[in-house]
């Protein structure tokens, strides 16, 4: 597996900032000159763009920001020779991989330990073929993990950062003594929050290898506690990947959707078609899956490489007796005639895809059932469309699932275009909440709203007729006092799928269009070099070339840099060095409760202005304003001090009088 360009882009970024931190010494100005060098100014003020949040003072911890399906895991695995190519050499080569949830982590283990997966290839490759891989249970039964081989290798330790909690069952095996860890007696650290813990203890191991750390999905790692515990594991560095990085991450490079489209990672644009029924939808669903199967066959017949085309139908979570159940999806599929090797459920109590090669020619699945089982931590390129079947008058949730059919076979373009994008099936009576939970799906993927199309734009500004209206009133009605009818009609879906091709038809015409619009943009983008080269939540930072007259002035600007002196060393802070001045660093020091509340105005430098009326045209003016100069108010400010004290107290008490005298006069 090759790296895209956007990939070798993003560990250049890594790179740059890993040399520049090594030159100044310093987190905070090398994280600050890494963006200045790409003209972005970091403000305490921005909603973006912050200046570096040292959380755990000392450690590097910086952000890879890369939409879903760009391929985070494999950055990674590349990252870490970056990474240790620009730390101390003296010390083991150790990684704590961590991941959000048991899914991911069961995926990530198998997939680095697997010597014939790209991931693993890529890492063998990069630290010649001497890698170990282990999760919790290896590390504690202190397999393939000892102080000797600890040294002659790279080992890369798959956790979940919630086993180390060390007020749970699980997290308490960690802080444990651990007889089989007893080779460690004597060559671990000691720090003070581990006093009172064995020095065989998995967590003081770790500790003593001063390991970097890898945190994938890492907007998942919220409390504190975990923070606490990345602390307590005493890292040399810390990267984090994320499509959606939470508002104090340190980001240091970014990868626009549009990039991921041109080295073909994912099908784009989505195509969203509303219809009004779940039969609808689940006809829509049988006949895209049909045609785009078709088209598959075509083209591997040409050359093209082996593609079966999935549709993941989302269910309705078990709420009411009118809930459309997983169980009973299935039910209907087998009654419209749908082979049941074909037919899988994927839910949170039931797994029948468990450890099934999805890609395999072997395999006739084509229908996954699910409600959100699949949000994290399952991707499967042949997955092309997401419909839902929920009730019309329910909300249609598909923020969790959407990203699951983003990912491009063969990280290839197609040559059928229909094959390049993927579908969205849904009945809603609200279909401009349906679109904003698609947009916010795509969002929490890393996309935007650029990247989706509507199969049928007039659909949102749709209205029904008062017949339509009454007739689906009457229609609720009659779920509501049957509630044991079955809102999918299989007789009608059976008739619709035996004589009605209209619907899907338009559905594939628009898509095609859609397909030409959006590649159009792309081949536009190309064109544009900006917005090749910067991500769109970049766009409101865009530069302007500095007109010739004033460059050479420029050039002689001398601006003063202000520094401070550490007093506190790190890793990569030597202590009595110099680091930039912030305006954070001003407030050090300073109580506001010890100081005098007084304050002397009298120093403060008055402005003021002359208004007049200005000639602004042939016959015609409008008021205008100067600011006094200098010497103007200093003339002006010489006649108030001439004006005695006396006197003022006179025109006072006159101006007094004058508005009782008025007072009663009313």
């Amino acid at each position: 597996m090759e790296l895209k360009k956007y990939q070798r882009e993003v560990l250049a970024d890594l790179e740059d900032f890993c040399q520049r931190l090594n030159r100044e010494k310093d987190l905070k100005t090398a994280f600050l000159h890494h963006w200045e060098d790409r003209g972005v100014s970091l403000s305490v003020y921005d909603t973006f763009f912050k200046p570096y949040n040292n959380a755990i003072k000392g450690v590097p911890r910086v952000l890879l920001k890369v939409p879903t399906a760009g391929g985070k895991t494999f950055i990674a695995c590349n990252a870490l020779r970056t990474i240790f190519d620009n730390t101390p050499t003296d010390l083991p080569k150790a990684v704590a991989w961590f991941v959000p949830s048991d899914t991911i982590l069961k995926q990530t283990y198998k997939n680095l330990k697997n010597t014939n997966h790209p991931y693993r290839q890529r890492i063998d490759s990069l630290f010649n073929g001497r890698v170990q891989v282990v999760d919790k249970e290896s590390a504690l039964m202190g397999q393939g993990i000892s102080p000797t081989q600890i040294r002659e290798q790279l080992t890369i330790f798959v956790l979940s950062i919630q086993s180390f909690a060390s007020n749970t069952k699980e997290g308490k095996r960690v802080y444990r003594e651990n007889e089989n860890l007893a080779e460690y007696a004597g060559k671990t650290t000691s720090r003070q929050a581990y006093d009172q813990i064995d020095e065989t203890a998995f967590i003081k191991v770790l500790e003593s290898l001063n390991p970097v750390v890898v945190i994938d999905e890492s907007h998942n790692f919220k409390a504190d506690l975990r923070v606490e515990a990345l602390r307590d594991i005493n890292p040399r560095f810390i990267l984090d990947l994320t499509a959606t990085p939470r508002d104090n991450s340190n980001i240091i490079s970014i990868v626009d959707s549009m990039k991921l489209k041109n080295e073909n990672m994912v099908k784009l644009p989505v195509i969203v078609y509303n219809h009004h029924t779940a039969n609808e939808v689940l006809v829509s669903a049988i006949q895209m899956q049909r045609t785009l199967e078709r088209l598959a066959v075509e083209q591997e017949q040409n050359g093209g490489r082996y593609i079966r085309p999935i549709v993941l139908l989302q269910a309705q979570s078990r709420t009411s007796s009118e809930s459309i159940g997983y169980q009973k999806i299935k039910e209907q599929l087998l009654e419209i005639g749908v082979p049941e090797e074909q037919i899988k459920i994927k839910t949170g109590d039931k797994d029948e895809i468990k450890d099934m090669d999805l890609l395999s020619r072997d395999c006739e699945v084509r229908f996954i059932i699910t409600v959100n089982a699949l949000k994290e931590g399952w991707d499967c390129p042949f997955a092309y469309v997401l419909a839902s079947v929920a009730n019309r008058s329910s909300a249609v949730d598909v923020e969790q699932i959407l990203g699951r059919i983003l990912r491009q076979p063969y990280t290839e373009k197609q040559k059928k275009d229909l094959l390049n994008l993927c579908y969205v099936f849904t009945s809603s009576n609200d279909f401009n909440a349906t679109i904003g939970n698609i947009i916010k799906s795509l969002n929490h993927e890393g996309f935007s709203s650029r990247d989706y199309r509507l199969a049928q734009p007039a659909q949102l500004e749709k209205k029904e007729t008062p017949s339509e209206m009454e007739a689906h009133e009457q229609l609720s009605m009659e779920m509501f006092e049957e509630a044991t009818e079955p809102i999918i009609n299989v007789e009608e879906v059976k008739e619709m799928l035996a004589n009605h091709e209209e619907t899907i038809n338009a559905v594939i015409e628009s898509a095609a269009e859609q397909s030409r619009q959006f590649n159009d943009m792309i081949e536009e983008a190309k064109n544009d070099e900006f917005q090749m080269t910067a991500p769109e939540i970049m766009e409101k930072k865009k530069n302007y070339p500095m007109k010739e007259t004033f460059k050479e002035l420029a050039k002689t600007v001398c601006l003063p840099v202000f520094k401070k002196r550490i007093n506190e060393g790190s890793l990569f802070e030597e202590a009595g060095s110099l680091t930039r001045l912030t305006k954070g660093m001003l407030a050090e020091g300073f109580d506001l409760r010890k100081a005098d509340r007084y304050i002397d105005f009298t120093r403060a430098k008055t402005e003021a202005v002359s208004i007049d009326i200005a000639e602004t045209g042939k016959n015609d003016y409008a008021p205008e304003y100067q600011k006094l100069n200098d010497t103007k108010l200093q003339y002006i400010q010489e006649a108030f001090r001439t004006f005695s004290t006396e006197a003022q107290r006179e025109q006072l008490a006159k101006a007094v009088a004058k508005k009782n005298q008025n007072g009663r006069n009313r």
